[in-house]
């Protein structure tokens, strides 16, 4: 085992504050009364006669729910001997998922431990860590849940409101508050990410708000287009969903994914990736993301712009009268000025940017590290009995030069903090 080195001290886990605990709260909340949304919408398209709308939505909710709870499961499985976490049997981890309660059951969880930790006045680095450990697990379950069960519903709305022509106040409420979601979802994960770092390479609040927006801003024209090309080719966005999510599936391959404990777990992940991708950009793997950033976004715009070309083509000449010009023309802008606001975070607002002037990395890396450095770097983990292995692993990945910047310093925050040790 290697030793810490000099200066070295005891591990001292990032904060589970107050406002940490809110957000846990809202974000339960939220989920809860998506939940009831979801199963009161689908019914009232059933009673109306649209199974196939009711149909979509159930199959979406089960979909995203079983997924979500698989995920919730394997890592039980793997994490038995984390001492201090309110971890389940086997047995009832096993009922808890069957029933689809895995997820809450996370949610709860995480709420108790963090309501402990902030009423305690001197909270130990074991509370915190566990409170810390837990709510890692949730941001990144509440980001698949999102992409598997909120993006494509929010499409099918969309698609709604386009083929009846009808639009009730509680649907653009809606289709609003999903947008919001899904950003603050991806925003949620890389601030989980970043609390690996010290404080000089976390979010601070004008870097926060670039990156909620450019996200929601490449969000809305994706969506939109692929609400369109459903509109007037219903049956073909299943085949385009197919096709593109077999190229992601591929592209996340190649760069050998290592999240699950089990190779064929991995496939799952993977997979997930991969509807992700359908959506929005989502970093999985080492090193210099700029030019794979750039061939994502290219590819994503020219499939966007014919699926948005092959709509207006089918429409005219009605579609020049149509009102959804505003709508396109306005979503049209969205994209350029999505992917402007996420230069501009890259070049001036990122937080290695403000620690030490870096540009040639997407938020996922750094500067890139040399042979030993990086021999080093991926044979050390974060020796507690309570760090959340799977975050840390992602994080490892996403800010590598940072992490091993902060290693070598061994000054203080949360990684320099950490006890290390070779990976058996």
């Amino acid at each position: 085992m290697a030793s810490c080195g000099p200066g070295c001290r005891h591990p001292q886990p990032p904060p589970f504050r107050f406002w940490d605990l809110f957000f846990a709260l809202l974000g339960t909340l939220a989920f809860l009364v998506d939940l009831g949304i979801d199963v009161w919408v689908a019914a009232g398209y059933l009673q109306a006669g649209h199974f196939q709308w009711g149909g979509l939505v159930l199959g979406l909710l089960l979909l995203s729910s079983l997924m979500t709870q698989f995920f919730s499961w394997a890592w039980f499985r793997n994490d038995p001997d984390k001492e201090g976490l309110p971890q389940p049997s086997t047995r009832t981890s096993r009922l808890l998922h069957v029933l689809q309660l895995g997820y809450l059951y996370r949610c709860f969880c995480v709420l108790k431990v963090g309501f402990q930790v902030c009423n305690k006045e001197n909270a130990t680095e074991k509370d915190q860590a566990s409170a810390i450990f837990l709510s890692h697990d949730v941001s990144l379950l509440r980001v698949f849940e999102t992409f598997l069960e909120s993006a494509p519903q929010l499409i099918l709305v969309i698609y709604i409101i386009l083929r009846t022509n009808q639009a009730e106040i509680f649907q653009v409420f809606g289709i609003c508050i999903s947008f919001v979601c899904i950003s603050w979802s991806l925003l949620d994960y890389h601030q989980t990410l970043r609390s690996f770092l010290r404080d000089k390479h976390k979010l601070v609040f004008p870097s926060s708000v670039l990156y909620f927006l450019w996200n929601f801003l490449l969000m809305c024209p994706r969506v939109l287009s692929l609400a369109l090309f459903a509109v007037v080719f219903s049956y073909y966005i299943f085949l385009h969903f197919l096709v593109i999510w077999l190229v992601m599936l591929l592209w996340v391959s190649l760069q050998e994914t290592d999240l699950m404990e089990h190779a064929n777990f991995e496939w799952f992940y993977r997979a997930t990736v991969a509807v992700i991708l359908y959506f929005c950009w989502f970093n999985v793997a080492e090193g210099k993301t700029r030019h794979r950033s750039a061939i994502y976004h290219t590819f994503l715009i020219l499939d966007s712009g014919i699926l948005i070309v092959s709509w207006w083509w089918y429409r005219i000449p009605s579609s020049w009268d149509s009102q959804l010009c505003p709508v396109l023309l306005a979503a049209l802008v969205c994209n350029p000025l999505g992917i402007f606001l996420k230069c501009v975070y890259y070049k001036w607002f990122h937080p290695s940017v403000t620690a030490a002037r870096i540009t040639e990395f997407d938020e996922v890396d750094s500067n890139e590290l040399g042979n030993e450095d990086a021999v080093m770097f991926r044979q050390m983990v974060i020796e507690t009995p309570v760090i959340n292995r799977r975050t840390y692993r992602l994080s490892q990945n996403f800010f590598a030069g940072s992490l091993a910047e902060e290693t070598r310093n061994q000054q203080n925050g949360t990684v320099s903090d950490m006890y290390l040790r070779h990976v058996v």
